[in-house]
């Protein structure tokens, strides 16, 4: 079976370190964190640092959040001159509160037309433009066709589908006839589904009851990069050996401390290190250990005496 496996954005998780890790991994498409349109518009320094990406990472999409289509457009033509990515992405599924007060993110599923207007907008950059979508803002308004078909009729060539509402975060049961409804309704768009794929039998459920090629993986690959090449083994009945869990933590330190400064590396790194651990038995103490830690030195430290290296 032939299935485009991507990472999905994930404010403060999916950074360049992250991204390049995934690719190591089998991801076939990765996505930026999300980028504020407005902040491009003001030249913000570290929205732009967000953009930053290494030729490895290619292909690669942006992901804009924001609700007026003017900044679209600047945001888009502006980091389409100055990064030269694969193409953009429409973020109208984002749930967290300080977003959707904003009226961005899921709240712009509560105006089909207004998310029209702004892939109209964003396409003026002469790239693909793609609308990432939950199924409505709660189980009383799932409008999801409504806006895959405003998404679609002015031109997204992709409609990334998360099978929750709104209400549902991310912890509601998967939705898969919704899904694959809105594969039947646009044979002609990319269907992608998200939410909810952990591991390879989530992956080949959601393959099998939506009907889509396409799957988009979030936080089911934090702690579990190797998440990209162990679907694929599956899918391909092919033996996967999962690689050794402490050489993947140092390399993804390694690479966080390439490309940020140590002093923001090493703290945005527990969040992620915690990912690692997650499950490990007798890494309580370690995990905890790991949060205090304050140098590269500590944590390599705790790292060898935990896995006896």
């Amino acid at each position: 079976m032939s299935v485009t496996l991507s990472l999905a954005p994930l404010a403060g998780y999916t950074d360049r370190a992250f991204r390049t890790l995934a690719k190591e991994h089998g991801a076939d498409l990765v996505y930026s964190e999300m980028i504020s349109a407005k902040a491009v518009c003001f030249s913000d320094a570290k929205t732009r640092e967000l953009a930053s990406f290494g030729e490895v990472e290619r292909p690669i999409c942006f992901q804009l959040f924001g609700r007026e289509p003017q900044d679209f457009e600047i945001a888009a033509k502006t980091l389409a001159r100055d990064f030269s990515p694969e193409g953009f992405d429409v973020n109208c599924g984002c749930p967290v509160p300080k977003i959707v007060k904003s009226g961005e993110g899921s709240e712009l599923m509560r105006s089909p037309a207004l998310i029209g207007h702004i892939v109209t907008a964003t396409k003026k950059a002469g790239l693909p433009v793609s609308v990432k979508l939950r199924l409505g803002v709660d189980e009383e308004h799932k409008n999801v066709l409504d806006c895959a078909r405003a998404a679609s009729e002015s031109g997204a060539e992709r409609i990334i589908v998360h099978g929750r509402t709104r209400e549902g975060g991310f912890s509601a049961p998967i939705d898969f006839a919704s899904i694959a409804r809105v594969r039947e309704e646009f044979p002609n768009v990319e269907i992608v589904a998200n939410g909810g794929i952990n591991t390879p039998a989530d992956a080949r459920e959601m393959l099998e009851k939506t009907g889509v090629t396409h799957l988009m993986i979030a936080r089911g690959a934090l702690g579990h990069p190797w998440l990209f090449d162990e679907i694929k083994a599956d899918l391909d009945a092919r033996p996967f050996v999962a690689p050794d869990l402490y050489e993947v933590i140092c390399h993804h330190l390694e690479l966080a401390c390439t490309f940020k400064p140590i002093s923001r590396a090493l703290p945005e790194m527990r969040s992620q290190l915690a990912f690692y651990f997650k499950g490990q038995r007798g890494a309580a103490r370690t995990r905890e250990a790991l949060m205090r830690a304050t140098s590269r030195a500590q944590i390599d430290t705790l790292l060898k005496e935990f896995f006896n290296r």
